[in-house]
């Protein structure tokens, strides 16, 4: 898929996922979800779907797990794995009706059974429901513990046949060759392949996500999600951020 410039302002990408991180949702709080930011992004949203791009959506859940960390100190993992599963359906709810507010049809699936407010997730039915332009929201990660939301994005991206993960960050405008917030010599890297994502240990996703990314050829843009606007840029073919692929 081409990542220039558009010249005529029409999208390069039929369908893409974005991933939120729950920090992304945070914003400047020091956990919870900051209601502007989640209005901003639904904006956003809207925006690219008025064009015609097909979008799903996942979220992570540590802006609400950050507050539990405490309480789960010394809990099996797979405990807390599963608590931040249910995290991570408090953020799509949010989503949903921050994007239903903005008039964009949204669905809710979930990797675990909670019929109540959610679908259960069904490869086929979440790609209907893109064809017929709803934005779909994957709650609970993979429903697995031990795999990461970053691990759900890959593979829900691959399944529904994604064009590219957009990887929104809170804070950083996308992959440093160090954390940035601790090396003040850290540089920006517009650009660079999952394998070497991988040896260099950068933290764009975790080892098995960006993996799953190589071997299906999914390219991944991390973008800074404090301006919104990016998912619009991207979506047109501008290059923001640092584009992770494999030639």
């Amino acid at each position: 898929m081409a990542t220039t410039a558009a010249t005529d302002g029409e999208p390069v990408f039929t369908r893409v996922l974005v991933k939120l991180s729950g920090e992304a949702l945070m914003g400047k709080l020091e956990f919870g979800t900051d209601p502007e930011r989640v209005a901003a992004i639904a904006s956003a949203v809207r925006g690219v779907v008025e064009r015609g791009v097909q979008l799903a959506l996942v979220p992570g859940g540590g802006n609400i797990y950050r507050g539990l960390q405490g309480a789960a100190a010394g809990m099996d993992r797979a405990t807390g794995d599963y608590m931040g599963m249910l995290a991570t359906v408090l953020n799509a709810l949010a989503l949903q009706d921050a994007c239903e507010k903005e008039g964009v049809h949204t669905r809710v699936q979930s990797a675990i059974t909670i019929q109540e407010v959610a679908e259960p997730y069904i490869r086929r039915r979440a790609m209907r429901h893109l064809e017929k332009g709803r934005v779909v929201i994957f709650a609970a990660g993979t429903g697995n513990p031990f795999f990461t939301t970053d691990t759900a994005a890959a593979l829900r991206a691959s399944e529904i046949h994604a064009d590219a993960i957009l990887m929104a960050k809170n804070g950083v405008e996308g992959v440093y060759s160090a954390d940035p917030a601790l090396d003040p010599n850290a540089t920006f890297i517009p650009q660079i392949t999952h394998m070497e994502a991988i040896q260099r240990r950068l933290g764009v996703m975790d080892a098995t996500a960006l993996t799953l990314c190589m071997e299906n050829k999914l390219p991944i843009h991390v973008f800074n999600v404090d301006d919104e606007q990016n998912i619009g840029r991207i979506v047109s073919g501008e290059r923001v951020g640092t584009l992770v692929s494999t030639p």
